[in-house]
């Protein structure tokens, strides 16, 4: 009898995921890509909105592993953490010091709340000359002579995707340049194989100052 496992849920935390194996990543990539688990020939549909977290170790952790450029194509941003400051630490060892803060949190938002949201931003209007702008992006990272490989076609649509929720969060119902200039780091970075030790932050600003961005009719 099929019992539901960890991934029947709306958010995902899937920690270390380059200390895993294959198999699990493959499984994670269906749920991610799909919104759905295989087991056994048989497909089930995971709970909507469904969304995935995860975290890697440095690659110079014992066990890591590089995660294939397949993969890394799937997850819409990459973020980095970094360490907090001196306050921020502080302020950690004083949350930690009596109890487990984390027996503080309470829900921010519903799934149906972020169904709603994520049709807000779906709704956001897009000029023409904005999708070229973007597709001009991603076209000038597959050109570039210090690049082996640059943003495939998923990685242009996660770009305006991510931008149409930019706009929708800044209050507006029509797409600007700045919103998707503001995350081409975090969305496209990790797409992207640069040749040798070029930094991939560099390239993108270079490209950034080199693709003219339109002015777009607002509605």
């Amino acid at each position: 009898m099929f019992q539901p496992g960890a991934l029947f849920c709306h958010l995902l935390l899937a920690d270390e995921i380059n200390r895993t194996s294959s198999k699990t990543q493959a499984a994670l990539l269906e749920a991610m890509e799909e919104g759905n688990v295989t087991v056994e020939g048989k497909t089930y549909a995971l709970p909507q909105p469904h969304l995935v977290i995860a975290t890697q170790n440095p690659l110079g952790c014992v066990g890591t592993q590089s995660l294939p450029e397949s993969q890394l194509d799937r997850f819409l941003m990459r973020l980095h953490m970094g360490y907090p400051e001196i306050d921020e630490e502080v302020a950690i060892l004083r949350g930690k010091a009596v109890h487990n803060p984390l027996e503080d949190i309470r829900p921010v938002c519903t799934p149906e709340h972020l169904r709603e949201l994520q049709q807000q931003a779906a709704a956001v209007y897009v000029d023409d000359r904005l999708y070229y702008y973007a597709a001009s992006i991603a076209k000038a990272t597959r050109e570039h002579p210090q690049v082996t490989l640059g943003v495939s076609p998923r990685g242009t649509l996660a770009l305006v995707q991510s931008a149409k929720a930019m706009a929708m969060l800044r209050g507006r119902n029509y797409l600007l340049p700045d919103d998707i200039t503001q995350l081409c780091m975090d969305v496209l970075a990790h797409r992207i194989l640069t040749k040798g030790s070029v930094n991939v932050g560099r390239i993108l600003d270079e490209i950034l100052h080199q693709v003219p961005a339109p002015v777009p009719d607002r509605r």
